[in-house]
Parts: structure tokens; sequence; C-alpha cells
């Protein structure tokens, strides 16, 4: 997933952690380049095999996967 919405991203945490999916947010140091203006997005991966479950529970907590 990614957006510029810490708020969307501290969310999709915390509903892939109570699903025990592992998940990395990147891009959060990005502001230090962008001047903490927020138009670089932040992005939340998860592993290959986690893909599909993690897909499915954001997508039921109508979490947008972009934007």
């Amino acid at each position: 997933m990614r957006t510029n919405d810490p708020t969307m991203i501290a969310f999709a945490e915390a509903l892939l952690k109570g699903e025990d999916i592992d998940c990395f947010p990147m891009d959060v140091h990005m502001s230090v380049l962008e001047g903490s203006i927020g138009v670089l997005p932040r992005r939340i991966m998860v592993r290959t095999q986690d893909h599909f479950r993690a897909s499915a529970v954001l997508r039921d907590n109508d979490v947008p996967m972009d934007g």
C-alpha cells in the first residue's frame, strides 16, 4: 500500500499486526528530504507469501491500496 496519509499507515499497520501479518513501513523518514510537506508517499510492505491475505484484510476494512 502507498499513501500520503500517516494515519492510514498507522491504521493499516494495526490491522495487519492484528492478523499476525508482518509488515514494514518504508519511506518514513523521507520528510527530511521533502521538507515535511507530505508529497512523497509512504509505503507498507509485506512478505510475498502474505500479500494475498494482507490485501484481503485491507480491502475488507476499506483501506485504499494506493492513494
